[in-house]
């Protein structure tokens, strides 16, 4: 007599065959366990692109600080030394500067001045006359040559000291109008140049209702925070948190202002001036540049030397710029040994087998390059061959002395560091909390887990004259 199996029962059979009824079914479709052979598992997950995450280059190059404004504002110095660019050459009425557009003529009578043009003429000269109003000069020159050899446009003038006859006196800018003639002095006041940036709010989230909550999987989940385990939404959760950390960084990297006439700013956003936007406005941009070619690099050196000429930097490149670099260096040395050059490395053979770089110094400057992810990654600028994309940017490192409009004093800050929103009541660092009646929270009648993740913040960059920005051809 056949016995029917009940569910749940298990039934034996005189053979080894497999039978409906030797297996617990989970339904009737082609969905069950009854299957002959368990494959394999592999619990975790294989981790193909390594470490993930993007941020961490405004951790190694600066610092983060609260403020409690909509705008952060500092004062950077104006330089010290007095000089004109763009200068006209009038022999007959002498010589003028630019004084539209702001530009001040503060050159005395009896200051003595180097004028220069483009094609290499220069000629050195005591100022006789000086015009505040119109910045028109009247220069004895010391040469026999006069203004006459100078070009008509295009001279550079700066001051390098001052001669006065025997017995003269010098006495304070009275603010007239006309010519100043004899041996009237001006009285220099020191200026500075404000600049300021906003803050802009970030936010994400991520919602999971309670029913996934409680459902495992076969595959433990891990992700780079150290969350591990067999419920899915661990895993999601984790990859919103390191997500919304990499934006905290790519929004102050790449973020831009809103220009007047935009449709950003026509529907209320302000944007804000990351690191790009304000070295493209205010600091070098190479265009093209080889690290292959050392005149290349020795020209951003010359010009470096025209700004803060800061001893110590930093260089994060992409792939490509770093390795050109690397075989630039390599290809210095004059001692080889089997084709490899090793001069520069104690004359040790062993030491120049490791060609990749990480200081060196050129002139009176130390660099310290490193590949900056950012610039690497198929999700972000990287694998972009044949567009016009960023290939790296200079950064100084150390501190700069800048006048704190909220502290009213001096103070010393990394050329680069992030200002957030934060007060004794209210920290906007990088907030999270959850909603919901799910995983914890019992804030509403919400079936589910809602993780929301916030941030408010804006990056200044000090002293952006000495950073530079290498953009592709």
């Amino acid at each position: 007599m056949a016995i029917a199996p009940n569910f749940g029962s298990i039934v034996p059979s005189q053979s080894q065959q497999l039978l409906q009824s030797n297996y617990l079914q989970f339904n009737n479709s082609t969905s069950d366990f009854a299957q002959q052979y368990l494959p394999e598992i592999y619990e975790q997950e294989v981790e193909r692109y390594g470490n993930r995450t993007l941020s961490g280059f405004l951790r190694m190059v600066g610092a983060e600080m609260p403020m409690t404004s909509d705008q952060v504002i500092w004062s950077e110095q104006n330089r010290l030394h007095v000089a004109y660019d763009g200068c006209t050459n009038d022999d007959a009425n002498g010589i003028g500067i630019p004084v539209a557009a702001g530009i001040v003529n503060v050159i005395s009578p009896g200051q003595t001045i180097v004028l220069m043009d483009a094609a290499g003429v220069e000629l050195k000269a005591v100022v006789t006359s000086s015009n505040p109003g119109t910045g028109a000069l009247v220069v004895a020159p010391y040469t026999a040559a006069n203004t006459a050899a100078l070009a008509a446009t295009g001279i550079k003038i700066f001051v390098y000291g001052s001669e006065f006859n025997k017995g003269s006196q010098t006495t304070n800018w009275d603010g007239a109008a006309g010519a100043i003639t004899g041996t009237t002095n001006v009285s220099i006041d020191p200026t500075f140049t404000q600049f300021s940036n906003s803050p802009i709010i970030i936010r994400s989230n991520y919602t999971i209702n309670g029913s996934d909550m409680a459902q495992i999987g076969w595959v433990e989940v891990a992700t780079e925070d150290g969350t591990s385990g067999y419920l899915w939404y661990l895993k999601a959760e984790s990859e919103t948190r390191l997500r919304f950390e990499d934006y905290l960084e790519m929004s102050v990297v790449e973020g831009e202002l809103a220009a007047a006439g935009s449709g950003a700013l026509a529907g209320g956003f302000k944007g804000t001036q990351g690191l790009f936007a304000a070295v493209e406005a205010r600091g070098n941009v190479e265009t093209a540049f080889s690290g292959a070619n050392l005149t290349d690099f020795d020209n951003i050196l010359k010009n470096l030397d025209t700004q803060g000429a800061i001893e110590e930097n930093m260089l994060f490149l992409d792939r490509t710029t770093s390795l050109e670099i690397d075989d630039m260096l390599a290809g210095l040395s004059a001692g080889t040994a089997g084709g490899t050059a090793y001069g520069l490395f104690e004359n040790s053979e062993e030491m120049a087998l490791n060609l990749g770089f990480s200081g060196f110094r050129r002139g009176s400057y130390d660099f310290y390059k490193t590949d900056w992810k950012y610039l690497n990654d198929a999700s972000t600028r990287g694998a972009t061959t044949g567009i016009s994309s960023i290939e790296g940017v200079l950064v100084p490192a150390g501190t700069s002395t800048v006048y704190d409009q909220i502290l009213g004093t001096n103070i010393r800050r990394p050329f680069l560091h992030v200002r957030y929103r934060a007060s004794q009541t209210e920290d906007r660092r990088m907030k999270s909390w959850l909603t919901g009646s799910a995983g914890g929270a019992f804030t509403s009648s919400l079936d589910a887990m809602d993780v929301n993740f916030l941030s408010e913040r804006c990056l200044v960059v000090q002293a952006a004259n000495n950073f530079v920005l290498f953009k592709g051809a």
